[in-house]
Formats: structure tokens, sequence, C-alpha cells
């Protein structure tokens, strides 16, 4: 068995490394913690007694470890900053990230998210699962992917200075794609 599952994790970092990592960057604060979220989903998948037949299973089991640990390092990194703050009385300067195809004000907005909004806004817009699929992956109720995905869209409007109407002062409506208009994917 031990062989088995050598080779599939071989293939998966051959075959999908640069689609995981995508994905990590995006739910990340740098490249280089996207990259550390990946190895650990890893680690995390392969060491576990979970059983995956076919590279599909793995890679999906994988995707939701990189989901699941991007919002638990996000806690711990809130937690160590609020500790760091209070002993050194000031916030550690954050580093930039540029990613391309990506506006900087978009991942800005990203940032500023909760984790899990930004999981839920990640994986419902970015990687366009469905209400269902998100809410599984991150554990969550279908109602609170709705919610965090919503208020997190407001949010991010609000702060990347969007309108209801283009015309309005000549700046042009930001609107997250809502995937249940392609067909029923609730």
């Amino acid at each position: 068995m031990s062989a088995r599952w050598e080779g599939l994790l071989a293939q998966l970092v051959q075959e999908r490394w640069p689609a995981l990592l995508a994905r990590a960057t995006l739910l990340a604060a740098t490249p280089a913690e996207a990259e550390d979220l990946v190895q650990d989903a890893l680690v995390a998948t392969f060491s576990s007694r979970a059983r995956f037949t076919t590279l599909a299973q793995a890679e999906a089991y994988v995707r939701r470890a990189i989901a699941t640990r991007s919002i638990d390092r996000a806690r711990t990194a809130a937690s160590e900053r609020r500790a760091t703050d209070r002993v050194a009385g000031h916030p550690e300067t954050p580093v930039e990230t540029v990613l391309p195809g990506l506006e900087r004000d978009v991942l800005a907005a990203l940032a500023r998210l909760t984790p899990r909004q930004r999981a839920c806004v990640v994986l419902r817009h970015l990687e366009d699962l469905s209400v269902a699929q998100t809410a599984e992956q991150l554990g969550l109720s279908q109602g609170a992917v709705k919610r965090y995905t919503s208020d997190a869209a407001t949010a991010m409007q609000r702060w990347l200075g969007a309108t209801t109407d283009p015309e309005a002062d000549g700046r042009s409506t930001v609107r997250l794609v809502d995937g249940t208009r392609r067909g029923d994917r609730s």
C-alpha cells in the first residue's frame, strides 16, 4: 500500500502542483506562505488515514486541506499579531504580494476580509465552486457560506469604490460573478 500512495503523491505533485499553488496563493498572504500551505496540506493528506484510489480524490482532499489550513493559519497569525501588538505597542508591517492577473486593489480588498469570508469568496468566485461544494470544503452550512460570501462582496464593493450606476461618477462597477446563473449550482 505504501508504494501506491507514494506514487499517487508523486503524480499529484507533478501534475497538479501549479493549480494547487495558485489556489493557495489566493488564500495566503505571500507566495512563500502559499507554498508552505500546499506542502502542509499534502503532508496532512497523505499522513492521514484517508485512502484514495484516484488522483482526483487525492486532489480534492488536498484542495480542502488548503482551504481549511488557510483559515487556521489566519486565525493563528491574527492571535499572534494581537499578542505582539500588546507587547510591542505597534503592529507589524505587512509584506506586499502581487499576483499576475489580479489587480493590486482587489488583492488588498481580499486581504481585509476575515479568513472565512476570504475562503468563501475564493472558492465560490475564483474556484467556481457551488455553495454546497464550498460548504463541504470548509465544513460550514450552506447558509453560512451564502452569508460570508454576501458580506464579503458588500465589503469588497465598498472598499473598491464600486457603484451600482457605472455612469454616476465615471468608475466602473466591481461585481463578483454569481455561479448560480450558469445552471442550478446552489
